[in-house]
């Protein structure tokens, strides 16, 4: 059994979410980043990042959620991660989120509700620039999504799970979305998904 070594955060909720989605055979073993359990010598041997999500699957360790969603795909022979002719197409949306619409939704939650846990203060001009650069790819995809059910194709598929990871934080990273309507409904569509909604093992929480 494959063991996906994750924390409640954005990225490892995408891979978690994959990994019951796809009903792959993985232990799920929970990260405690306040106790910094992701710079012990244990882990950075798994990750020498130091980040989670990670995954060990016999003699193999691989990181970064994206290619963990792909490895996961291709174990129990999904079409997920496709391999025909989606596949390029996926790859230029992984590109252009990690760069422009998760990175700036990343911002925006990390701004307006990490440093509050913490008892700091976001920093306006920072939450400024994100969320105008934020709205500006959202209309890309706002667009793209228009005549589409899901980014690439016509099922769920690794681009989803990716473009979507700071959506169910919407709310609370205030992300400045409300106006793009073919998100707001390309998201609900993947509420529908219970691995989607609730990614993350309930006895760890």
């Amino acid at each position: 059994m494959a063991k996906l070594f994750y924390c409640e955060t954005l990225n490892p909720r995408k891979a978690c979410a994959a990994a019951r989605f796809l009903d792959a055979d993985v232990e799920f073993v929970r990260v405690d980043l306040g106790r910094g359990e992701q710079r012990t010598a244990e882990f950075l041997a798994i990750n020498p990042n130091g980040k989670v999500p990670a995954l060990q699957d016999g003699d193999q360790t691989l990181w970064e959620a994206n290619a963990i969603m792909c490895h996961l795909s291709d174990s129990v022979g999904a079409d997920f991660w496709p391999h025909d002719e989606r596949q390029i197409d996926i790859i230029r949306w992984l590109s252009w989120d990690a760069g422009h619409f998760t990175h700036h939704g990343a911002t925006l939650w990390f701004e307006n509700e990490v440093k509050p846990l913490f008892g700091e203060t976001p920093n306006e001009r920072i939450v400024e620039d994100a969320e105008a650069s934020l709205k500006q790819f959202a209309r890309v995809l706002d667009d793209h999504l228009a005549d589409r059910r899901y980014v690439v194709g016509g099922s769920v598929s690794v681009a989803d799970f990716a473009l979507a990871a700071a959506l169910p934080y919407a709310a609370t990273s205030r992300l400045p979305l409300d106006a793009f309507t073919n998100i707001r409904r390309w998201h609900d569509r993947l509420d529908e998904l219970e691995a989607w909604r609730d990614p993350f093992p309930h006895s760890n929480r």
